[in-house]
Parts: structure tokens; C-alpha cells; sequence
């Protein structure tokens, strides 16, 4: 289902039994189009969302951990300006569409009380945040700034006057009268999910079909059908996760129209399980495209260099007959003529057999012959460097793939700690923080099993050094997801109980390329047992002894141990 105006109306609801009357502590702007507030109301600290993002523009509470950047975007500093500690008076639906009013109250310098509006505006690609000051109805900021030349209707930006987005005039099925939807659903020539979107308000596609099918079933009672949809969404709630047609849809309550339903708590748990791991691979894009495409370029010029060193290897063994050319030509040179572009003679290192022999036209015969010994000499010379050179450049290679399968599965908060990898690598340089500070080196993440045992994993190749090398000891245990890039994960014991192992498995698993995939292999073995070569690329390691557990990692496991890591 997407975020429509049903879907807002319901959420409305929630937030205001949470959080009306709460007071704002905190404000971040951790993601270009993403507001977090922290609100302290019923007692407990709360963080509430607020998503103008293209693809995922949504309000809710959320209980996913964000990273906050180094300098604060400037619209966060007016935020912070103007509603840190303020108190939120009201939340309020525009009719039935996907505009919501936040509304604060809070002094001013001066001690006079004042209004300021947070507007959340969803609307696809079009979504907005804009910060208005309600006494003069003019716009402080928005986290979107778009002038008149990129929207005639109306300009978002500070100063200007705040204009609302155009009006739906269909009927709101919150305030319809019975008389107005029996008109509309008895003179309807088909009433399918288009016909009902085309005159109610607020209906997403999803919403509609479902209201259409459930008409469909009982045609002889449409006003109890709808009758009784607008209650249960008004009074009945069971936030829902569902699928149709292999895809995954959320709903404020079970639709007909969905297979495999799993119900949650609340309208912010179902967005967070519905939204937090499409929204987090969104925001890695974001934050690590660059990375992506600074290494995908370093692979593809390893793969160049590859690709001329097999060439030369290949080469190389045509140099005998390179030799041999030269050979023949000097022996018989006499029978050479000047000018012609090749010359048939015969080969006496084989029975005499005539031999055709490539030649340059404007180079006399002992020119061609020592053409010929330079080849020869030339590929002897460089086949000494070629093997290691191709060794060296498959080690580059796994080594950029494995940086590339960590962006891959990477979280927002890992970007960082890859990106420390690729600077201390050579492939980033560091830049200079005005702020001159010194970050200490990130630290492999923490989790706890089900027994208590600490268990250790590395997020980048220099955490995995660290951690197996350095930090491990010798007894402790070592897994890693078998034969594909993955995090190293150390178990803090020398004889874990079977479930514990199972529980580093899956993390092991989880935090691997195989992350999706069912049967992960997940190698382990104690520390003592894994070495890393001389030379060897971060993050490489060789070992033996090793045993092979298959694993499916489950997220609500991952989360788990994380959060007993954290407890």
C-alpha cells in the first residue's frame, strides 16, 4: 500500500495519543530528505520521523538507530532555532489528503508565546517539509527549496508566502454523508477501485481495489460494507503486512485482497519492518555511491591490467618461434629478397619443411631477423614478472570485490567505516576536517548469544585484521561465510555451546554476500588455525582444520543479538 491519505488519517491518530503535548529535545537531519525530532511526551523519549524522500515519504515514530553527519544541514539549524523546546499543541490532517500539520507552541526571545507550523507534505517525488510561522504565513525554510521557475503554481522558499497544495474536490469518506456515498456507489456504471479513487479522497490504488472486492462480494449491501471499512479503520486498528502477487504491501487492517498477513503493534513498527531495510539500502546508495563507483573503477582498470598480462602471458609462449624465425632468416639470408612483405624457406627444425615467415617490407633481411630475436628476447624477458604481476593483480581484484560486497550489505552506519578501509588502503585520500579533529579507528561491532558469550564482528578488512589477529586469542573461534566475501566473526570462547555457534553462524552468514540466500556454508575453526601470508591484501587470510556449519540467517536473530549487545 502506498502512504496515502487513509493510510495518513490513521497515523494521524496514532501520533497524537503519543505525542501531543510533548516537548521537542532534540532535532537531527541525518539524510537530505529526512528529519528526526525527538520528542519527549508520556514520560519516555520518542523519536518521530519525517520522510520527504521520493520513493519513501512517510510520518511515524521509529526505532531504527540513525547517523547524524559532522556539520548540520541549514535546515536543521533553523529547525533548531525555532522549535527546540518547544511544545507540540496539535497534529492535523488537510481534509483527507497527505498533508499534515504539526503545530508548536514556544517563546521567543522576547517571552512572547508563538506559533510555528512544521508542514509534512507527501507526495512522491514532489514531497516536502516546510518550517511556516503561523501568525504571518510565510515560509522560515524548507527542507526542498523550489522557485517559481520550477513551479508556477507556488515557490517554497524562506520569505516567500505559503501556498497550499492544490485541493482534491472529491468527497472525503471521513465526513461523506450516507447520502452522498449511496448516490455515488448506486449511480456507479462499474464500481471498481478507479471509479471510487476517481470520487472519494485520500484512496491509494491499494485502498480502493480492496474496498472494490469487498463490494463485489456482498453487492447487495454496499453501504454496510462501507459502513463498516471506515470503522474499523477509525476505530479497530491491526496494523498489517501483507503480500500480493509476490510483493509486499502495508495496511492499517487486514485486506481481503492480501495473502500472508503478519500483524504488528503499531502503525510505526509495521513502517519500520516494512520500510527500515528499503529505506537503508536507499541511503547506502546515497551515501556510498561514490565509494561503489570509486571502486568499481579500480576493478574494472585491475581487470584491464589483467587481461594485458594474460595477453603477454600468452605471448610469451610464441617466443621459441619468434627464435626461430630469426634463426632461419639469418641462416638463410641470401635467399631473402629485399621489399617483399614475406618469404617461404625451409625449416630444418623439422625435416626440411617449408615455413612462410612474416616480414616488413621497408626493413632489409637482417633488419627482419633481429626483429625477430628483440620479440623473442622481449617476452623472455617479461614472462620472469608476468606470473607474479597476474598473482598480484587476482589478489587486487578479490580484495576491491570484497570492498564491493561490504558496500553491497553495508548499513548507513558502515559507509564510515569502509570508507576509513579504502583511505588507509591508498585509494581514498584523507580528507582535512576543518575541525582538525582526530577520529579514533572504528571498532568491530559487539553481539551477545543467547548464553551470554560476547561475539565479535568485523565490518570492514582492517576491523577483520584486528579482530582475528590481534585482538582474538588463540583459542577463541573463527568463522566466516565459505569461499565468498563476508565479515570475520569471533566467538570470545573455547568451547561455545552448540547454540552460541549456530547464533556466530548466522552472523557470519548475515554479514556476508550470501545474506539473502538459504543454506549459507559458514566455515569455523580456532584462531590458531588462520594465518595471513606475507604481503597479503587486508582482510585475507588462509586456514585449515576448518568445519562447515549451514545456516539461514534470520534478521529478527541478527537484531536480537544486537540488541542483547547493547542491553
Amino acid at each position: 500500500m502506498s502512504f496515502d491519505g487513509v493510510f495518513t488519517h490513521a497515523m494521524v491518530r496514532e501520533l497524537k495519543d503519543q505525542l501531543v503535548s510533548g516537548r521537542i529535545s532534540k532535532i537531527h537531519q541525518p539524510y537530505e530528505n529526512e528529519v528526526v525530532l525527538v520528542i519527549r511526551a508520556r514520560g519516555k523519549n520518542q523519536r518521530l520521523l519525517l520522510s520527504a524522500h521520493p520513493s519513501y515519504a512517510r510520518i511515524q515514530l521509529t526505532e531504527i538507530a540513525y547517523t547524524n553527519p559532522d556539520n548540520p544541514p541549514n535546515f536543521v539549524m533553523m529547525l533548531r532555532k525555532h522549535l527546540e523546546g518547544a511544545i507540540l499543541e496539535n497534529i492535523h490532517q488537510v481534509e483527507n489528503d497527505r498533508v499534515v500539520h504539526f503545530t508548536f507552541s514556544k517563546r521567543d526571545e522576547l517571552g512572547d508565546l508563538q506559533n510555528i507550523v512544521l508542514i509534512v507534505e507527501l507526495m512522491g517525488r514532489h514531497s516536502t517539509i516546510v518550517l511556516l510561522n503561523k501568525q504571518t504565513g510565510k515560509i522560515l525554510d524548507a527542507i526542498k527549496h523550489i522557485g517559481h521557475s520550477q513551479n508556477t503554481y507556488r515557490s517554497i522558499l524562506p520569505g516567500s508566502e505559503y501556498i497550499e497544495p492544490p485541493k482534491q474536490e472529491q468527497v472525503n469518506p471521513f465526513h461523506a454523508t450516507k447520502e452522498q456515498v449511496f448516490t455515488l456507489l448506486s449511480t456507479a456504471e462499474t464500481l471498481d477501485g478507479r471509479y471510487l479513487q476517481q470520487n472519494f479522497q485520500g484512496l491509494g490504488r491499494d485502498t480502493a481495489e480492496e474496498l472494490a472486492f469487498r463490494f463485489s462480494k456482498k453487492p447487495n449491501e454496499k453501504m454496510a460494507v462501507w459502513d463498516s471499512f471506515w470503522a474499523s479503520i477509525q476505530e479497530d486498528l491491526v496494523p498489517t503486512l501483507g503480500t500480493k502477487n509476490n510483493k509486499e504491501f502495508f495496511t492499517p487492517v487486514p485486506f481481503e485482497t492480501l495473502d500472508k498477513t503478519e500483524t504488528y503493534d503499531s502503525l510505526s513498527a509495521l513502517l519500520d519492518a516494512f520500510y527500515g531495510e528499503k529505506a537503508e539500502k536507499d541511503r547506502v546508495k546515497q551515501l556510498g555511491n561514490e565509494l561503489i563507483r570509486k571502486v568499481e573503477n579500480e576493478i574494472k582498470r585491475n581487470q584491464t591490467k589483467l587481461a594485458k598480462r594474460q595477453k603477454t602471458l600468452q605471448d610469451s609462449e610464441n617466443a621459441e618461434e619468434y627464435r626461430r624465425d630469426g634463426e632461419l632468416l639469418t641462416t638463410f639470408m641470401a635467399q631473402v629478397p629485399r621489399g617483399v612483405d614475406r618469404v617461404e624457406l625451409q625449416n630444418y627444425y623439422e625435416d626440411n619443411a617449408p615455413i612462410t615467415i612474416k616480414l616488413n617490407p621497408a626493413l632489409t633481411p637482417n633488419q627482419n631477423a633481429q626483429k625477430y630475436f628483440q620479440k623473442y628476447q622481449k617476452l623472455k624477458n617479461a614472462v620472469k614478472l608476468v606470473y607474479d604481476q597476474i598473482a598480484e593483480a587476482k589478489d587486487e581484484i578479490a580484495y576491491l570485490e570484497s570492498v564491493l560486497a561490504q558496500l553491497e550489505i553495508a548499513g548507513p552506519m558502515d559507509i564510515e567505516v569502509i570508507k576509513e578501509e579504502l583511505v588507509a588502503s591508498g585509494y581514498l585520500k584523507k580528507k582535512r576536517s576543518k575541525k582538525n579533529r582526530n577520529h579514533a579507528p572504528s571498532k568491530p561491532e559487539r553481539f551477545i548469544a543467547s548464553d551470554g558469550t560476547t561475539i565479535l564482528v568485523g565490518k570492514n578488512n582492517l576491523q577483520n585484521d584486528q579482530l582475528t589477529l590481534k585482538q582474538a586469542r588463540k583459542t577463541d573461534i573463527w568463522l566466516h561465510a565459505k569461499n565468498i566475501p563476508g565479515s570475520h566473526v569471533i566467538v570470545k570462547s573455547d568451547d561455545p555451546s552448540e547454540e552460541t555457534l549456530l547464533e556466530a553462524a548466522e552472523l557470519a552468514a548475515y554479514f556476508s554476500k550470501f545474506r539473502q540466500s538459504a543454506q549459507v556454508p559458514v566455515d569455523y575453526v580456532a584462531v590458531k588455525h588462520v594465518h595471513k601470508p606475507n604481503g597479503a591484501k587486508p582482510g585475507f587470510v588462509i586456514y585449515e582444520n576448518q568445519k562447515t556449519l549451514f545456516v539461514t540467517p534470520e534478521e529478527s536473530v541478527i537484531e536480537q543479538l544486537r540488541k542483547n549487545g547493547t542491553a
